[in-house]
């Protein structure tokens, strides 16, 4: 990834790694008081004290207490992105770069985090309205990668159609491994989603 002003050696600078790290802790503390006492019974004020910050802070970083639990969401699609960008852009070179992702000691409690989370979000409707709204984003990442690839506008109708499947795939492999994940058993987050990518391969090949 290309290098940021004020940052070392492609690393956000040090004030907006805090902001990024302030509202994964909100998320975090959302979705273990969702998966706790359910969406209703909680509120934003219940939030911020736990994540230890203020309601005010809060709301300058999301719109709604529902919203809070998008840092979890999209940080796992922008690594995906990021990945599609340095792949060379097939699925297959897209899937073993995945498959050699290694991970650092927040993420086990991360990836918990993230199944509660996709868990709930088949009853609770504001919830599954944030996650849908953070893959309609991708779909734009993913076109924006796939023209930067092909030389195409990222309006381009095969273009369009080709982000779509990558994003849905992606949906749907990370909504299965949630469901069928008991604790960290089972496929892992990274092998779903690789099968999930070789079964477009395949698919493509006819």
């Amino acid at each position: 990834m290309a290098g940021r002003s004020g940052g070392a050696m492609g690393r956000p600078p040090l004030t907006e790694r805090r902001r990024a790290e302030t509202r994964m802790e909100i998320a975090e503390e959302a979705v273990r008081l969702f998966a706790a006492k359910g969406v209703a019974a909680v509120t934003a004020e219940d939030i911020a004290s736990a994540a230890g910050v203020s309601t005010r802070t809060l709301w300058r970083y999301f719109r709604s207490k529902e919203e809070c639990v998008r840092p979890l969401l999209t940080t796992g699609l922008e690594l995906l992105t990021d990945h599609l960008r340095d792949s060379g852009g097939t699925h297959d070179s897209l899937a073993e770069a995945i498959l050699g992702i290694r991970y650092d000691d927040d993420t086990a409690p991360r990836l918990r985090a993230l199944r509660d989370l996709l868990r709930l979000c088949r009853d609770e409707p504001g919830l599954r309205a944030v996650w849908l709204e953070a893959h309609y984003d991708a779909e734009a990442a993913f076109a924006a990668m796939i023209s930067d690839r092909t030389g195409r506008p990222a309006g381009d109708f095969a273009v369009r159609v080709e982000a779509g499947v990558l994003n849905t795939a992606m949906r749907i492999a990370v909504e299965d491994w949630a469901l069928r994940s008991d604790g960290m058993a089972g496929p892992s987050l990274a092998e779903t989603i690789t099968r999930a990518l070789r079964m477009i391969d395949a698919a493509e090949r006819g």
